[in-house]
């Protein structure tokens, strides 16, 4: 497929020249009408476009769930990306943020998207980030790149802090104003528009041990010309987080929180080697471990292969090895940001806007030094797994040359493991750069008495992304080193796999390893035209109507190393991967008022809206939304909405490549007579090859997973109810204003697109002898797993069910301030995941419970206690994470969590309180986050680090 991303590019680039050019005319308008950002809107009193609609209205009537999180909540939280600040949010499942330290050494998840290191992402109502749509001033932000994938949502460490003045958080399906993937909800994150003079700020913080060291540094400036009606606003960020190593924190030294020895956690691929190979003299199996680490040929006596002349053991758990500590709790990153808003009048009623975005991320990823598995058990997918060791290699102790099975030889040997340690960690850097060019008309016009406001709209948006990645091998030269020594000249150097730690030289690592560069990009171009106004007025108000198109067209690319594309790396497998697509839209929109002051209708108003979308890659799709808003009283608002939502699959989705995933899953036929197997599963792990005398057992536990696109993928489809109501008793207005606001979702997605899950796959073919989920594992002649098959398709169906309840308070004065809270929870009733048997369906009811990076507690909430004035303000937030079970590992429980943050802040009275003082401890209490056995520590989407954080924040404005 051919995609004109140069032409595109091109037109693209003189567009956002035209508007640079016509930012720099002088706005010679003296008037100018309401603008369109509804910040600058509410400022003048007129009515605004709020979040979930493209009807203008009063903005102290919204009836959409809406959260709204203003500059000093995001101040108060002490935290340095919003990525992590929307994260908190009950009704928030978390998603990707730098306690995730991954960057493919565990390989790419399904969705062809990569494992995005160093992005944060938002999920709501637990759904997936990529069903949560993410807009920037009601518009489209590009997607993000890591270069391991082409990723299906947005990056919110690519937005600069310095230019966001609030978030609006809509809990309910937009699918009909937005498109595609509104289906949990929608993140708009307004930015700043006007502003007066400097802001500036500077924030450092730090954990009690001295690491994980926080900077934060943020200047803006903002100016008006009210006679020409020209505002412009700019600025700049800086922002560098430390590393946390998890070999620094005693209770995660090991895969097991807690623990102070190996156990089956550790890995098999140790410095002294573990190998699975035939006794050349009988012919059995043996499993052996060095007794020391030999520095060059060990020796082995094929008569007591584990005896006073031989250098071999053997191998037992204490033999394996604590990966843990190379590993990162917080990952280090550095993000610098910059923007400009601009804003002229060019009439009395046209402006135009423009706004530039530039921002770059430098992190960091690390794990151990590679796990070099070599044979037929590896499960690498690739060469490695069909070399064989000759009888010639130097270092060879078994005088025999150890066969893969393959080129006439018969297999003599599993399994060999050598945890390369003198080539160092596997570390990951990668450099992120994005760049994002938006400029809008707007204006007004006046139709058969009534006023119409327009607004037409171009955006051109892309990113790249570079990853260097040290510690990978080159399989081809591996197999080469580890051949006939006949045929290993030249650079070639033989490989000593055989001797314990130190035994590798520099030769040897020169000749075998290499330096894997990896990219990927994005690019996006985005036009909108969107006109509102009034139809008729009706008895009970005015009947509102807005209508709008939208072109949209999206490419992405992902080009691994060229010595991985050519299957011959030693980490994990990947393809190049290029796509992409694009979108046709039209939309109207009704607010249709049905009855105004009357008894028991203090208001009543309907609403209606239809999207219809037109895909190059997933045909058409028409989406409706249908709402009822009811006042019986002034102080009691009752809500409901029905809405139909779609998501079209992602260019990494249609287009991914086939990868793999080492995920952490246990086999149920790992040596099922000690491992409480019934009679069933045993029986029915013969039935698949694996040895009946129990032998097989499983090395490590990771087991290798196939990822990758599909291009026949359709959308998915939602249906969605929203039941809910706001209280704002006017009877307290002399004790404070206060809100309660209550509402009941339901959240039904069909064809959703997943694979299935390994451990589903193994729990249905060794319970049931599922032939489905049994056809897609593959076994070796030993009974080891050698491959899964995940790949994506449009099976799934997906539930979340739940309750949000907000309590708002602000009192009147007391003293010289003003006490307030805020307290918001979430009920999470269901979710689950419905996935295909060969008999039907198997439904996954997941609340409660922990899945291996993700909770689903049934109850979290957040309570801010806070007391302001001119000059001090104090804060205490309390944030609470309810119970859950992990069901792979015995129902472990999960203490539930209640974390405690606190902050206080000075504005002294001189230099017109133009300085700030804040200082700030989150997770006050120290508490540890609980045990989380199938995250080999604790759950990072859901819990904090470990040990308080303490930061101290100046600010200052001129």
């Amino acid at each position: 497929m051919s995609f004109k991303t140069q032409s595109l590019r091109r037109r693209a680039y003189m567009g956002a020249a035209l508007g640079a050019m016509l930012a720099t005319m002088p706005a010679y308008a003296q008037t100018s009408s309401a603008p369109a950002d509804p910040a600058a809107q509410a400022d003048e009193g007129d009515t605004v476009v709020v979040t979930g609609s493209r009807i203008r209205r009063d903005p102290l009537n919204q009836a959409a769930p809406l959260t709204s999180i203003d500059s000093a909540d995001i101040a108060r939280t002490g935290l340095s990306s919003i990525g992590d600040v929307l994260q908190r949010l009950p009704g928030s499942a978390g998603g990707l943020n730098s306690r995730f330290n991954s960057s493919g050494n565990n390989g790419n998840p399904p969705d062809g998207g990569g494992v995005s290191a160093g992005s944060a992402e938002i999920d709501l109502r637990y759904l997936g980030s990529r069903r949560t749509l993410v807009l920037l001033d009601g518009q489209r932000f590009i997607n993000g790149t890591a270069a391991s994938g082409v990723p299906g949502a947005v990056d919110l460490n690519a937005i600069p802090d310095s230019m966001i003045d609030r978030v609006e958080v809509l809990r309910d399906g937009a699918s009909t104003t937005y498109g595609s993937d509104a289906i949990a909800g929608v993140v708009n994150i307004i930015t700043k528009k006007r502003q007066n003079g400097f802001l500036a700020s500077a924030q450092v913080g730090a954990y009690p041990q001295g690491d994980g060291v926080t900077q934060n540094y943020q200047l803006s400036w903002g100016h008006r010309d009210e006679g020409s009606g020209v505002s412009v606003v700019a600025g700049v960020n800086y922002i560098k987080q430390g590393e946390v190593f998890a070999g620094d924190r005693p209770y995660y030294a090991f895969p097991n929180p807690g623990a102070t020895a190996c156990t089956t956690s550790c890995s098999s691929g140790t410095p002294n080697g573990r190998f699975l190979v035939n006794n050349p003299l009988t012919g059995e199996g043996m499993n052996l471990t060095l007794k020391s680490n030999p520095l060059t040929t060990p020796r082995f006596d094929p008569t007591n292969p584990t005896g006073a002349n031989s250098d071999f053991k053997s191998f037992t758990v204490a033999d394996r090895f604590n990966f843990r500590p190379y590993n990162y709790l917080l990952t280090p990153q550095e993000r610098f940001g910059a923007f400009i808003n601009f804003r002229g009048d060019l009439g009395n009623d046209v402006h135009f806007s423009s706004k530039l975005i530039y921002n770059r991320r430098t992190s960091d990823n690390q794990a151990a030094p590679l796990p070099l598995f070599v044979g037929p058990d590896a499960g690498n997918g690739n060469l490695l797994d069909t070399i064989s060791i000759d009888r010639t290699n130097p270092y060879n102790p078994f005088g025999v040359t150890l066969a893969a099975g393959n080129a006439g030889l018969a297999r003599n040997y599993d399994f060999i493991g050598r945890r390369f340690v003198e080539n160092g960690p596997r570390h990951y850097s990668q450099e992120v750069n994005t760049m994002y060019m938006g400029s809008t008309l707007d204006g007004k016009l006046s139709i058969g008495g009534g006023t119409w406001y327009w607004d037409a709209n171009l955006i051109y948006a892309e990113n790249s992304a570079k990853q260097v990645a040290h510690g990978n091998v080159n399989a081809a030269n591996l197999a080469r080193a580890l051949g006939p020594v006949s045929q290993c000249t030249g650079a070639c150097v033989p490989f000593n796999i055989f001797g314990g730690a130190g035994s590798i030289t520099q030769a040897m690592i020169n000749y075998i390893t290499f330096e894997q560069r990896d990219r990927s990009q994005q690019a996006m171009v985005d036009a909108t035209l969107n006109i509102t106004g009034t139809l008729i007025d009706l008895p009970a108000g005015p009947l509102g109507l807005a209508a709008g198109y939208e072109y949209r067209h999206q490419t992405g690319s992902f080009t691994p190393d060229a010595i991985v594309a050519a299957g011959l790396g030693s980490d994990i497998p990947a393809q190049p991967t290029s796509g992409g697509f694009g979108v046709n839209e039209v939309y109207a929109e009704l607010s249709i008022p049905v009855l105004k002051d009357t008894p028991f209708f203090r208001l009543l108003e309907g609403s209606f809206a239809a999207r219809y979308s037109d895909y190059s890659t997933s045909g058409n799709r028409t989406t409706m939304k249908g709402g009822l808003s009811w006042k019986p009283i002034e102080d009691l608002r009752l809500r409901g909405t029905w809405a139909q939502g779609f998501r079209a699959p992602s260019i990494g989705e249609l287009f991914g490549t086939p990868s793999r995933f080492d995920g952490g899953v246990i086999d149920p036929c790992s040596d099922f007579n000690n491992n409480g197997a019934s009679a069933t599963v045993k029986q029915n792990c013969i039935a698949r090859g694996v040895p009946a005398n129990g032998s097989y057992v499983q090395a490590n536990q990771q087991l290798p997973i196939l990822t990758g696109g599909n291009r026949a993928l359709k959308p998915e489809t939602s249906e969605s109810w929203v039941l809910g109501g706001v209280y704002s008793p006017s009877w307290t207005s002399g004790i404070g204003r206060l809100s309660l606001e209550a509402d009941y979702y339901t959240i039904k997605v069909d064809n959703a697109i997943s694979s299935i899950g390994a451990d589903v796959l193994l729990a249905n073919c060794t319970q049931t002898n599922d032939p489905v989920a049994c056809g897609a594992i593959t076994r070796s002649s030993s009974g080891a797993i050698t491959q899964i098959r995940g790949l994506l398709q449009n099976i799934a169906s997906l539930k979340s069910e739940g309750v949000d309840l907000i309590l708002s308070y602000r009192s009147p004065p007391v003293g010289a301030g003003t006490i307030g809270l805020n307290w918001s929870s979430n009920f999470l009733f269901e979710y689950s995941t419905t996935l295909p048997t060969a008999t039907g369906s198997s439904k996954l009811e997941q609340q409660g419970t922990e899945r291996g990076g993700q909770a689903y507690p049934r109850f979290k909430s957040n309570a801010t206690l806070d007391w302001s004035s001119p000059s001090f303000a104090a804060s205490l937030t309390g944030r609470y994470i309810g119970r859950v079970i992990e069901p792979a590992y015995d129902n472990h429980v999960m203490r539930p969590m209640l974390y405690l943050d606190a902050q206080v802040g000075w504005t002294p009275g001189f230099w017109n309180q133009r300085l700030s003082f804040t200082l700030g401890v989150n997770n006050i209490l120290g508490k540890r986050a609980p045990d989380c056995l199938s995250c080999g520590g604790f759950d990072p989407t859901t819990y904090d680090m470990p040990d308080q954080f303490g930061y101290a924040r100046i600010g200052m404005k001129f």
